[in-house]
């Protein structure tokens, strides 16, 4: 063992696990084939959602690589009605100010195809709202500050494993980014030093819902590849 690795402990790496080629293949086709049924919703149901479930995909949305495994995130799960009142409100106001004034045409051109406005009631009818922050700096055990190192990158992992895990478990998702997001760190009591990344927004989809006609890309549309 090097000096290094007696001053930071290692373990096994006991629990990976080696499928052969063909299980390989049968167990990505089931997962893309599940992945791929996965729809943006806006019309949610306003139907309960135990809260083992969220707490689970949170666990599942922490196993997410980051810088120096420094963790550099944090998910503040709202489901009160008075505090989902108060976010939908602050982010129709931005809302409003983007649809406005600040988006440009081609940006509302863009948006048109999904029927996208400053009317967001979601915001109240989801059981659950997880804001994301990203935190630039952790403090340790000793009470000194540490840099967090790619945070962004980190927490958008993150919140893509906790996308993914919702899915799974059979619930629908919206990620919602109003510009500027600040009112968040008031309403939920977050210090500055944190940025809002995104609101997810997640529960059952309603019974009538909807969601636009639209198509992803080919494969040969988004990969390349170097093979010399």
């Amino acid at each position: 063992m090097t000096a290094s690795n007696k001053d930071h402990p290692t373990i096994p790496l006991h629990k990976y696990r080696e499928y052969p080629i063909e299980e390989m293949r049968d167990r990505l086709d089931e997962f893309y084939a599940d992945i791929d049924r996965r729809r943006t919703v806006r019309d949610f149901s306003d139907r309960a959602v135990p809260r083992d479930i969220i707490e689970t995909a949170l666990k599942a949305a922490n196993t997410a690589p980051s810088g120096a495994n420094l963790q550099p995130w944090h998910f503040a799960v709202v489901s009160g009605p008075d505090t989902k009142r108060k976010i939908r409100e602050a982010a129709e106001v931005e809302e409003r100010e983007f649809y406005e004034h600040r988006a440009s045409q081609e940006w509302l051109a863009a948006l048109a195809p999904l029927g996208t406005d400053d009317k967001k009631p979601f915001l109240e009818t989801a059981p659950y709202l997880i804001a994301v922050f990203l935190q630039k700096f952790g403090e340790l055990p000793d009470g000194r500050k540490v840099k967090h190192y790619y945070p962004a990158e980190s927490t958008g992992l993150a919140t893509g494993i906790l996308i993914t895990a919702l899915h799974r478990a059979g619930l629908a998702t919206l990620t919602h980014t109003p510009s500027p997001m600040k009112f968040l760190n008031e309403i939920l009591g977050r210090p500055k030093s944190e940025r809002p990344f995104l609101l997810l927004v997640t529960g059952y989809p309603a019974d009538d819902a909807e969601v636009p006609d639209i198509r992803r890309k080919a494969l040969d549309d988004f990969t390349s590849w170097v093979d010399d």
